[in-house]
């Protein structure tokens, strides 16, 4: 095992001190690269390639080791899911025009990806966060109830009254999370997950659509975050697995928009004008860096 202040390589012991300085400048658990040789949290490179699957590959460089039966697998269906919304989700919208400014690609994904904040791709980090409240109210002893009540109210006071996760401004149901749900359910029974945040976000569902005539459904960011939630990564990280699930339709807008060609596409068509709101027409007075009285 290598760690802070543990060196493999045998040069490494002729090092003096201002050599010593420079190569701890950083360290990382990640990976230990020398020529030849290239190891992720310590399995060889050739050794992961073939056998280990891209979702498998992120979990072991977040979480330092390889995934468990089933955990890879519940991985990869929340990030399959979450690929792409299409052109009315501001990401999508501007990886396109991005990439009719004549710009790479890489320029375009960045571009994209830098929206992804708190209103737009930040919702599954809201919704961990709060799934994690609960548990640690019922935990404290409240009862599922209670816990739910207490947490939705201070949760409500910090973020307003959306609760991300919950409901969708274009889906009646998000056809998205039931599918997830299940694949957790089926996960639960298989004992690779407890199912506990699955039952949490489905009390949460319940306590939001009470006495309304329409209800609050899980949506996408609800699910994948039970499952995030389920799989032991923290809130944060949600995000972060967010955008390089929704990276994948970033990536195939812009190249979709780079073959269909197009030059500086705005948000809405040309022919079309925004509202303009402001001042009426009006003309620049004669001296207009003088009062009325003169100077």
């Amino acid at each position: 095992m290598s760690g802070i202040g543990q060196h493999t390589n045998p040069a490494e012991h002729d090092m003096d001190p201002g050599q010593r300085l420079s190569q701890d400048w950083w360290h990382t658990g990640i990976i230990d690269m020398k020529p030849g040789e290239i190891r992720y949290r310590g399995y060889p490179i050739e050794q992961l390639t073939g056998r280990v699957s891209f979702a498998q590959m992120i979990w072991l460089m977040l979480r330092g080791e390889l995934p468990g039966p089933g955990q890879g697998e519940l991985l990869d269906a929340a990030l399959v899911a979450a690929v792409d919304h299409g052109p009315q989700a501001p990401s999508i919208a501007i990886a396109r025009m991005a990439a009719t400014c004549g710009v790479g690609l890489n320029n375009a994904m960045a571009s994209a990806v830098n929206v992804l904040g708190d209103v737009h791709g930040g919702a599954g980090e809201q919704a961990v966060a709060l799934y994690e409240d609960v548990a640690a109210r019922i935990d404290a002893g409240s009862s599922m109830d209670d816990a739910v009540a207490a947490a939705l109210h201070g949760y409500c006071d910090l973020h307003g009254k959306f609760v991300s996760g919950f409901g969708h401004r274009f889906h009646p149901v998000d056809p998205r999370a039931p599918r997830l749900l299940a694949l957790v359910e089926q996960a639960a029974a298989d004992g690779v997950v407890t199912g506990r945040y699955a039952s949490i976000a489905r009390a949460i569902e319940q306590a939001l659509s009470a006495g309304r005539s329409k209800a609050i459904p899980m949506n996408i960011d609800g699910a994948t975050a039970v499952i995030y939630a389920e799989l032991g990564f923290p809130a944060p990280l949600a995000r972060g697995l967010f955008c390089l699930s929704r990276s994948v339709g970033i990536l195939a807008h812009a190249w979709e928009q780079t073959c269909q060609g197009g030059r500086n596409k705005g948000p809405i068509p040309r022919q079309f004008l925004w509202t303009y709101d402001g001042a009426p027409q009006r003309d620049v007075p004669k001296n207009p860096f003088h009062n009325e009285k003169g100077s």
